[in-house]
């Protein structure tokens, strides 16, 4: 990049940078097919991932077209920020692929002009997508996913707010020292279990409380609510069941109302749920708080890896953009058709690749970052090495 000097008006210099005419060049060559590639990527996915469904839903359960257009409209942006990445190396293959098979590649790099300085211009541009999607990720996507499960539940409830969620299920642990040794284990003090949470109640409750090292009870109870003066559980219609160290009933005690002091987070829970795609970082960051107070190893390792691969997801933009410039720059022409297929290839193996190190993440054989970053990392250094020998 060049640095002109400009004259204001009076004395005085004013130092501003330009583009020069080669950047300029490869970045108004680079957004017409990252465009197309954008349409291309999210109207298929758009397709396969919520418009059969959708017309599937008009035809046999019968939603309004209307309510079907606002959530084909609604899930969008999700589909628009997962063709951004793809778009990308699409755009760098058809780019540099033309200019090696149009020999402008040996041209420029006749005159001096190295490939890592061609590179430069799409490698800006990849790391504004990268911004891009992540805005996309963290302001519109959840709320307009959130919105879109919201305004289907309710089409197939016919306008009513359906139930929330079923099946609530809350444990809760602690650390207890094994005899003799230093370590400790992990031991279920209380478990809570609703069958369906309606509007701020939850209905059906069971409790098995082991809080106290030689009792248990056992509390059912046809519903409860959270009472917000008192900071407590109000029970209504149940039954307590006091078992002793041997299995032997102690005592059977049935309520009409009883008020019961154990943790909020089952209602937090229930009223708070969402999928990941429908959290930013900040509401994946408070699922994860709630996952630790309740003890629950497996999601509390699941959350942790999702929130890191929130971080990492907007990067594919830039490794995709490497990588296209690194198979695009190969001294052999390379049509638009050849170009899609490599492009399929490449994200086809970079998502299944990103699953993997996921799911061995949430096994907690990798750690949460590893498990999101390692597929940037090692798309990063192929797309390296091929463009050290793509410059020889």
């Amino acid at each position: 990049m060049k640095i002109n000097v400009y004259k204001p008006w009076g004395s005085g210099q004013l130092f501003l940078p330009s583009v020069s005419i080669l950047d300029r060049y490869l970045i108004q060559e680079i957004i017409p097919p990252f465009v197309f590639g954008v349409g291309l990527f999210s109207s298929v996915a758009l397709t396969v991932g919520t418009v059969f469904d959708l017309v599937r839903q008009v035809a046999e359960s019968g939603m309004a077209v209307s309510i079907a257009v606002q959530i084909f409209l609604l899930k969008m942006p999700e589909f628009i920020v997962l063709a951004f990445p793809m778009a990308m190396i699409l755009s760098a293959l058809m780019v540099y692929g033309r200019l090696s098979s149009d020999s402008e590649l040996i041209a420029l790099r006749s005159c001096g002009i190295s490939l890592y300085r061609l590179l430069i211009p799409t490698l800006i541009f990849s790391f504004l997508i990268t911004g891009l999607t992540f805005g996309f990720n963290e302001v519109i996507v959840p709320a307009a996913n959130y919105r879109a499960s919201i305004t289907y539940e309710q089409a197939l409830n016919e306008g009513q707010l359906p139930i929330q969620e079923d099946n609530i299920f809350y444990p809760e642990y602690d650390k207890i020292e094994i005899e003799g040794t230093d370590k400790k284990i992990s031991r279920l003090v209380r478990l809570f279990y609703a069958e369906k949470f309606d509007r701020g109640q939850m209905l059906e409750v069971t409790i098995l409380d082991r809080s106290q090292p030689d009792l248990t009870q056992i509390i059912s109870s046809k519903s409860a609510n959270w009472n917000f003066a008192q900071n407590t559980w109000d029970f209504f219609n149940g039954t307590i069941y006091i078992v002793n160290p041997d299995g032997s009933y102690r005592n059977i005690v049935r309520f009409d109302h009883k008020q019961i002091q154990l943790s909020r987070t089952p209602l937090d829970l229930a009223s708070q749920k969402r999928g990941f795609d429908e959290m930013n970082i900040a509401q994946a960051q408070d699922y994860l708080k709630l996952m630790k107070l309740s003890g629950d190893q497996q999601r509390i390792v699941k959350t942790k890896v999702r929130i890191q691969q929130k971080y990492a997801l907007p990067f594919s933009c830039v490794v995709f953009a490497l990588l296209g410039v690194a198979l695009g720059s190969r001294p052999q022409s390379t049509s638009r058709a050849t170009s899609f297929g490599i492009s399929v290839m490449v994200i086809f193996g970079y998502y299944l690749l990103s699953f993997v190190t996921g799911a061995l993440g949430q096994k907690e054989i990798l750690t949460p970052f590893f498990a999101a970053w390692l597929p940037t990392f090692l798309g990063i250094g192929i797309a390296s090495f091929l463009l050290v020998r793509a410059s020889k």
